[in-house]
């Protein structure tokens, strides 16, 4: 794991986070290449962010961090996907756990405070396992005096290099109500805990998004956060939901928005006959869609509050921002031609890192089952 920094902060609030984003994301472009054909993780990068305020810019300004709006760091991930796109989706792992923990402080007087404080004072960097976990987790939390004792694999952890903090989850079978899903937070350098080196990808190479192992790992009782039933919403996981996938589509549509910038330039290039502006404005639909969709879903978590309605509303967008994307970079080739094969061009390494934007949660099916139960006005209560 990266070590903490020990200079001081600016502060933060006094910053510009999107010219920042643009001033880094130049800067990290450089290390991208390498980054995708090596698989090596983007540590650099990350420490980067850390030096200069941005793991801490989502930590509300009275606990001493930058106090940036949802919106700003949907732009800055949009940004620096642009640039970098591991490391912006390792970094969008990070930024939306602050947002959530952010939101409930906010909202909710919910106890965060002190994590909060700890990623504007420390500069931790948060790892979630919720992706790959979602509603119904996995791993098994054994009781003995004291608390639990942990096995799991936890995969697709993103930015697991850097991170100092995993939140994440396990089930307890042994329980006279069933099984009962916890939630807690473990240092990833506590014994029991270590990094398997799994992630050889498609795409996102960079972003370091290996498998985490416990082995008999204790977790206190005092850090068990959350008892839930698994595979059932919890209100938990709707906030997470408005929070998080705005944030995380942020990135795959900047990323999109650097296919279609290339693809532009490209064809301004060759000589314009009807075809090729037949197909430009068919990337110019497809990019616009994108954008939509992704604006719905930030105007959405900065207006409504966490249920089943708004998180059909994110998710129906993170469906359409998704199909979008993929649609950019599938025009973004033919527009580019047999030259968008080569590697040296970059669209290919733009086209392999759009498609991680298929498999967050929740895939297509699951959303729409979701859209058509609240449509048809079925009772979700026990979902």
């Amino acid at each position: 794991m990266s070590e903490l920094p020990t200079t001081a902060m600016m502060p933060q609030q006094e910053i510009d986070w999107l010219s920042l984003a643009e001033s880094l994301g130049k800067e990290f472009a450089a290390r991208d290449i390498e980054a995708d054909e090596t698989d090596l993780f983007v540590a650099d990068n990350i420490a980067k962010l850390r030096s200069n305020g941005l793991i801490a810019a989502g930590v509300p300004i009275e606990l001493g961090g930058g106090g940036a709006s949802h919106a700003d760091l949907c732009a800055v991930l949009r940004i620096l996907g642009g640039y970098c796109s591991s490391t912006a989706l390792a970094f969008s792992m990070h930024t939306h756990q602050v947002m959530v923990a952010t939101w409930r402080w906010h909202n909710q007087n919910a106890p965060v405070d002190g994590l909060l404080k700890r990623v504007a004072n420390e500069h931790i960097v948060l790892l979630s396992s919720g992706g790959s976990d979602w509603l119904q987790s996995g791993g098994t939390a054994v009781k003995v005096e004291g608390g639990f004792v942990v096995n799991a694999r936890k995969v697709f952890a993103s930015g697991a290099p850097a991170a100092n903090l995993l939140l994440t989850s396990a089930i307890d079978r042994d329980t006279e109500n069933g099984a009962t899903v916890l939630h807690f937070a473990v240092p990833m350098n506590a014994q029991g805990v270590a990094i398997e080196t799994t992630w050889q990808a498609m795409g996102m190479r960079g972003t370091g998004s290996h498998d985490v192992i416990f082995s008999d790992v204790f977790v206190p009782d005092a850090a068990v956060t959350l008892r839930r039933e698994p595979g059932k919403w919890h209100p938990l996981f709707h906030i997470i939901t408005m929070i998080a996938f705005p944030l995380i589509y942020s990135v795959y549509v900047g990323v999109a928005a650097a296919a279609r910038d290339r693809a532009i330039e490209l064809a301004m290039q060759r000589r314009t006959d009807e075809h090729l502006c037949y197909m430009v404005g068919g990337l110019e639909n497809e990019m616009m869609a994108a954008n939509l969709a992704l604006g719905h879903m930030i105007s959405t978590a900065t207006t409504s509050q966490p249920g089943f309605n708004t998180t059909n509303q994110i998710m129906t967008g993170r469906t359409l921002v998704a199909k979008a994307a993929l649609n950019v970079l599938d025009l973004a080739m033919e527009i580019a031609g047999g030259s968008a094969f080569y590697r040296k061009l970059g669209m290919e390494k733009l086209f392999r890192d759009v498609q991680g934007v298929r498999y967050h949660p929740l895939r297509e099916e699951a959303q729409r089952k979701l859209s058509g139960q609240l449509a048809l006005g079925w009772d979700l209560s026990n979902n």
